[in-house]
């Protein structure tokens, strides 16, 4: 688990450089730009950022000093506070807040890594650092497209954490489709993926689940790795599908894939 632990924390550095980048090079009218997040702005993003990595940061630091994890009168003040900035400020505080989250999970020591309880609040048990760090990962990676995005509808995922995310993926998969949305159930899918080359599955029946590779699939998927991904948080438009994803079926369509990941 600290070799997980390491990977990510590492991760969600390289990635709050990059996007830092990318924000500092950002005029005033490029944060008003419509996002990859339906109804959001560039700014809006990175209010959601870093309005994110000042409750990690706090839920983190309940966790290291044993006084639990903050209200939900806390998260909405947090809110409210990001709501009120103005894009230009959203920008510069996402760069602040998200930094001192990374540098927390940076300072970290070996044994913490390896033996924290964090509660999120959301999951029925407390997770270790790698997971929680996983999770901060999974969103910041995909909004950090949602704003690449913005500039670029060919845009993928940060090829640097694509494989981190590939390893976490299945632990949401129930959480984020919906499989009542097709008529004929089950559906066991076969998925290969490129960059980085994986082979699994996918059964929708009463619920989305990962499994091994079926051996006589309903379907089978070819899609690069960061595709798959972004299918599964519902950024998967057509203008934003590449023309190397491909789907051989008798009975099901990338649309039907879509409507079983709509996102949020």
């Amino acid at each position: 688990m600290t070799d997980r632990a390491d990977q990510t924390i590492d991760a969600l550095r390289s990635g709050h450089d990059y996007l830092t980048a990318v924000v500092h090079g950002l005029a005033s009218a490029d944060l008003t730009r419509p996002s990859g997040a339906s109804g959001w702005d560039v700014s809006q993003v990175l209010s959601h950022l870093g309005s994110g990595a000042e409750i990690s940061l706090a839920v983190l630091e309940g966790a290291l000093n044993a006084t639990g994890t903050p209200d939900g009168d806390f998260n909405k003040s947090v809110w409210a506070r990001w709501d009120d900035m103005s894009p230009s400020q959203r920008a510069e505080g996402f760069v602040v807040a998200n930094d001192a989250l990374v540098s927390r999970y940076e300072g970290l020591d070996a044994q913490t890594r390896k033996e924290l309880k964090v509660d999120l609040g959301f999951l029925p048990v407390a997770a270790d650092v790698a997971t929680v760090a996983g999770v901060r990962l999974t969103e910041f990676a995909h909004h950090t497209w949602d704003v690449g995005v913005a500039f670029d509808h060919q845009a993928p995922l940060l090829p640097a954490v694509t494989g981190l995310l590939l390893d976490q993926a299945g632990a949401f998969l129930n959480f984020l489709g919906k499989a009542d949305v097709l008529d004929a159930r089950p559906v066991r899918i076969a998925v290969h993926t490129t960059a980085p080359e994986r082979t699994f599955g996918v059964e929708v029946g009463n619920a989305v689940t990962l499994t091994d590779e079926p051996e006589h699939p309903d379907a089978v998927l070819n899609a690069p790795a960061e595709w798959w991904l972004r299918l599964t948080t519902g950024r998967h438009a057509p203008a934003h599908t590449p023309s190397e994803v491909s789907l051989a079926s008798t009975s099901l369509t990338l649309d039907d894939l879509r409507r079983v990941f709509p996102g949020f």
